[in-house]
């Protein structure tokens, strides 16, 4: 990349899993030749956007940096206390699921029986003191980089798309409300779950409110997944994934759609989004993890899906950097020849 790029960011949840994003963020604020315009996200990725963000209008390069580490390492102090922790099995053979932990194995089965409104502390989320702690709202409010926020509506089940000035922590928590965890989050009389059943994460502001015509997207939620799930846990894990991507997916088609009649259009947005260059950068080691792994908040955990996130960063500028402001390296017209 020779000269600055102007660039958008998609950026998907996954719980713990978002400390993947983490590390490519971390990765990608190093390179000068790019210049970040909007950031779209949900649940963990809506976090890291917005620290990202306010570190960002508070001391450049650094201080998004500095933001994101800290914020990482506060979520993993606050898990000290929790029950969800590796079980020894997992320990001793080295696997950071949460599969045979005795709080998470309790977990699974009070949520099943039991909603959140049935629980004492179904309307509580540990995140939400981090978050006020770790981001200025009102600096958020007036940063350079635009931010979007999705959530669900409860009532309608439509995505809303939450911007700079809009968000607070009850929206950052809103984005990653986990219905069978948590109460849903009222915001203005409303009631919202998490994004990612409604877009994860969403594309569409990024083509309407911004000027860049390239966009990375950064994937935690495997969209291909080898062989057919058997057990209960991993037909539940591939019934999330599959939900959690599906709108991504339409939107992504919808833009390779676009794409093949690009000559006939004549529509200025569909032009943008047909003129769209998409980049991917994913990790094959987030495959390999079990779901349960998605509640494990250990530091050792976190800093490896890092440096994960930063090798998959590094990977990714070094065979298809110099595309950047050039031509898409995701072929989405693959989308149309599935069947």
């Amino acid at each position: 990349m020779s000269s600055p790029v102007l660039t958008d960011l998609a950026l998907q949840g996954g719980g713990s899993h978002g400390a993947f994003t983490w590390g490519v963020l971390d990765r990608l604020l190093e390179e000068d030749s790019l210049i970040i315009e909007g950031i779209s996200g949900t649940s963990a990725g809506a976090m890291n956007a917005a620290v990202l963000i306010d570190g960002f209008s508070r001391a450049g390069v650094q201080g998004a940096r500095e933001g994101l580490e800290k914020f990482w390492k506060d979520v993993s102090e606050a898990a000290r206390l929790s029950p969800l922790k590796r079980g020894p099995l997992d320990v001793l053979l080295n696997r950071w699921s949460l599969d045979h932990a005795p709080g998470y194995l309790a977990m699974d089965f009070v949520t099943r029986l039991f909603s959140p409104y049935d629980l004492p502390f179904g309307g509580t989320n540990p995140l939400a003191r981090i978050l006020a702690a770790h981001v200025d709202f009102e600096r958020l409010s007036r940063a350079r980089i635009k931010l979007f926020v999705t959530a669900t509506n409860v009532r309608t089940g439509r995505g809303r798309v939450f911007r700079n000035a809009e968000i607070s922590p009850q929206v950052l928590l809103a984005s990653a409300c986990l219905p069978q965890m948590f109460q849903a989050v009222e915001i203005g009389g409303e009631a919202y779950w998490d994004g990612g059943f409604a877009g994860n994460p969403t594309m569409t502001p990024l083509i309407r409110e911004c000027v860049s015509n390239d966009t990375i997207l950064i994937g935690i939620n495997p969209v291909d997944r080898p062989g057919i799930p058997r057990s209960a846990r991993d037909i539940i894990n591939r019934v999330n994934e599959v939900s959690f991507n599906s709108v991504l997916l339409k939107e992504l088609e919808m833009m390779a759609l676009l794409r093949r009649g690009a000559t006939n259009l004549e529509d200025p947005e569909a032009k943008h989004w047909a003129g769209m260059r998409l980049h991917m950068v994913r990790g094959d080691a987030l495959i390999k993890l079990g779901a349960s792994s998605k509640l494990n908040a250990e530091w050792a955990f976190l800093t490896m899906l890092r440096d994960e996130g930063r090798r998959a960063a590094t990977a990714f500028l070094t065979t298809k950097g110099a595309e950047l402001g050039k031509s898409s390296t995701l072929d989405i017209d693959q989308l149309l020849a599935c069947g």
